[in-house]
This record gives C-alpha cells, sequence and structure tokens, in this order.
C-alpha cells in the first residue's frame, strides 16, 4: 500500500554533523553554516566536532574526558546554533557503555563518560543521548541480555534526573544487538518511558539485506528468500513498533565494495560491517541498498519526526571524496524530498 502525501508531509530534517565535512578547514562553523543555509533545521552533534571545536576554542588540546573545557564550549556550540536557528537534536556517538563486568575499571569508565556526556547534554541544549549497541567483543561483556538491559536502565534513570532521554540503535557490527528486533526486544525489556529506538536504513539493510565480505555484496542466501525475509522483516516493524518509541531515523544508503572485505576484524579490532560503515555510506539512490523499503516501514509506524542524514561518503572505494560543504548539504536536502517521494510511489 502507497503512502500519502499526508503521511510523508512535514518531516522535519537534521544532519549529523561529524558526516559532513571532507577537509581540515571544514571547521564546525562552517558545517553549521552549510547545514543551516541547506534548509536543515537540527543537528546531530558529533562528539568528535565539539572535541576539535573545543580544542581550537579553547586554543589548546581539550581531551575526551576534559569535561569542565567540553561544557564550555558546548555552550558556545548551542550559541552558534540558536543563531543559525538549528536544534541540537542529539548528542552522540555514546559507545561500548553496556555489559562491562561489575567493578572492572571499564564499567566504572562507561559511567564516568556517561555523567561527562549528560553535563554536556545540558550544556549544549539537548535531551537525547544516542547509544549505540556495543561492539566491544563477547568475551569480554558476554552476551547476557539481562546484563544488558540492567546497564541501560541505570543509564536510562540517569538521563531521567534531568528529564533526558535515550535513544537506542542497532549497529549492524554489535557484537549482540545487530539488528532493529534486537533493540527494540532490549527497548521493551529496559521499559522506560526515556528509552527509544534510532532506527538506521543503512543499519538495518547492512545487517539484514548486505553483507560486504560477499562476492554479491549480499547475505548469503537464495535471492528470493533475502527477499521475503527483508520484506517481512519491514512489514513486522511497521506493525510492531509504535511511533512513540522511534525518537528518530537516520538516513543513508551503501557503496557495493568492488572487492569483499576481509571476514577477519582488521588491526584497530574493527569488524568488516564496521569498516564499511567508516567511509562507504553515501546519500540514498546512490548506494544498492533497499532505503526506500525501510524508510517506508517506519513512516507506516505512524512516525513523524527527524530524518537525520548520516552519510560518510568516502567514494565508491572508500579511499575520500572531495566536494564542497555546501554543494553536499544542498544535495542531502534534495535528496530527501526523492525519497518522500520514493515512499509515496513505492
Amino acid at each position: 500500500m502507497s503512502l500519502t502525501a499526508a503521511e510523508t508531509s512535514d518531516i522535519p530534517v537534521c544532519y549529523a554533523s561529524v558526516s559532513i565535512g571532507c577537509r581540515d578547514e571544514h571547521t564546525l562553523p562552517k558545517k553549521l553554516e552549510a547545514i543551516s543555509s541547506a534548509g536543515f533545521t537540527a543537528i546531530e552533534l558529533g562528539f568528535p566536532d565539539l572535541l576539535a571545536f573545543a580544542s581550537t576554542y579553547m586554543k589548546r588540546e581539550v581531551g575526551a574526558y576534559d569535561y569542565d573545557d567540553l561544557v564550555i564550549s558546548a555552550k558556545v556550540v548551542k550559541a552558534m546554533c540558536d543563531a543559525k536557528k538549528l536544534k541540537v537534536l542529539i548528542l552522540q556517538p555514546f559507545a561500548n557503555f553496556e555489559g562491562w563486568q561489575e567493578g572492572s575499571d571499564e564499567r566504572k569508565d562507561a559511567f564516568t563518560r556517561a555523567e561527562g556526556w549528560i553535563r554536556i547534554m545540558e550544556a549544549v541544549g539537548t535531551d537525547m543521548l544516542q547509544v549505540g549497541s556495543s561492539d566491544t567483543p563477547a568475551e569480554k561483556i558476554g552476551t547476557d541480555r539481562n546484563r544488558f538491559v540492567s546497564d541501560l536502565q541505570q543509564l536510562a534513570d540517569m538521563l531521567a534526573k534531568k528529564n533526558f532521554r535515550m535513544a537506542y540503535e542497532n549497529w549492524c557490527w554489535s557484537t549482540h544487538a545487530p539488528t532493529w528486533k534486537d533493540v527494540w526486544d532490549i527497548v521493551q525489556k529496559v521499559d522506560r518511558p526515556n528509552v527509544g529506538l534510532c532506527l538506521d536504513t543503512f543499519q538495518s539493510a547492512g545487517y539484514e539485506w548486505a553483507d560486504p565480505t560477499t562476492e554479491s555484496g549480499l547475505v548469503d542466501k537464495p535471492k528470493d528468500q533475502l527477499e521475503k525475509e527483508w520484506k517481512q522483516s519491514c512489514e513486522e516493524l511497521a506493525r510492531a513498533v509504535p511511533a512513540d518509541k522511534i525518537f528518530f531515523l537516520q538516513i543513508s544508503d551503501a557503496y557495493r565494495p568492488k572487492q569483499p572485505f576481509d571476514k577477519d576484524v582488521d588491526e584497530s579490532g574493527t569488524r568488516p560491517r564496521g569498516r564499511w560503515s567508516h567511509d562507504f555510506r553515501p546519500l540514498p539512490f546512490q548506494g544498492y541498498l533497499p532505503v526506500v523499503d525501510f524508510t517506508k516501514a517506519v513512516l507506516k509506524t505512524g512516525f513523524k519526526g527527524y530524518f537525520s542524514y548520516e552519510v560518510f561518503d568516502g567514494g565508491p572505494d572508500g579511499k575520500g571524496k572531495d566536494y564542497e560543504l555546501q554543494d553536499f548539504a544542498n544535495e542531502a536536502m534534495a535528496t530527501q524530498q526523492k525519497l518522500l517521494e520514493a515512499c509515496r510511489e513505492a
């Protein structure tokens, strides 16, 4: 069934700050100018962008745990966004939080980071934290979903003290939650009103439908079976997930690798889909993922929240792609209209 114009109208649009800019001179203020001029009304503030801006603003190297400096800088970022009429939708990406052993240094660090990021959220004026499903190896965090749920409940309660929310996202290379069904199950078990989903066209299609380690670029199963299962997954999402539990939708496509990726982790410990995510994610209609299918499924829930463009376009070979900031932001805004039209026609 096609979506109506009413179901696809008045969708607010956001851009992830870390996913625009390919040169050193593409600073956060320049990114904000391009994003605002293209007509976007919000940003996802990427922690790496805040770090880089803080070092420039403070005129010294600011580290990831220098929260006093980061809070000062976040207040300046808020003022810059206010001047551009940009909402800071979310602070991201908060990663590798859940699952650490009680009493471990890693668990202490996870909660230290949470406390620091909450301070930054307050300073920059956002009420939402994006949390990616952990990709820490299972031998370190285990596979007990109950423990993951308990940790996320604690984080949710920390956020609730400030009336903040958590958007939990499936990363397609995650150790324990690579699909939308995984994170939806966890969010239901966490059972907190301030916890919902960050859904992502790349992350879901990039696990259920595509695989960068195969010759075809697809999950290794008969094509008709793959297509049937993918359609069923999208239909289930549209039926099962309430619109108010989707906090926002991230948008990107993927290039089919020219050569299959190695199946092993690289020297940094990153899995193949993690490497793929880093450099091979163009705007929709420039890759090969079924972006329209997933977007349409999300809209069928009744969702009318933010579409956020998170595009890591290193070109078809992933080695880098030079572009002008404003041109790239304008292209993304034009793609938004094309995507909504495709959802109406599909």
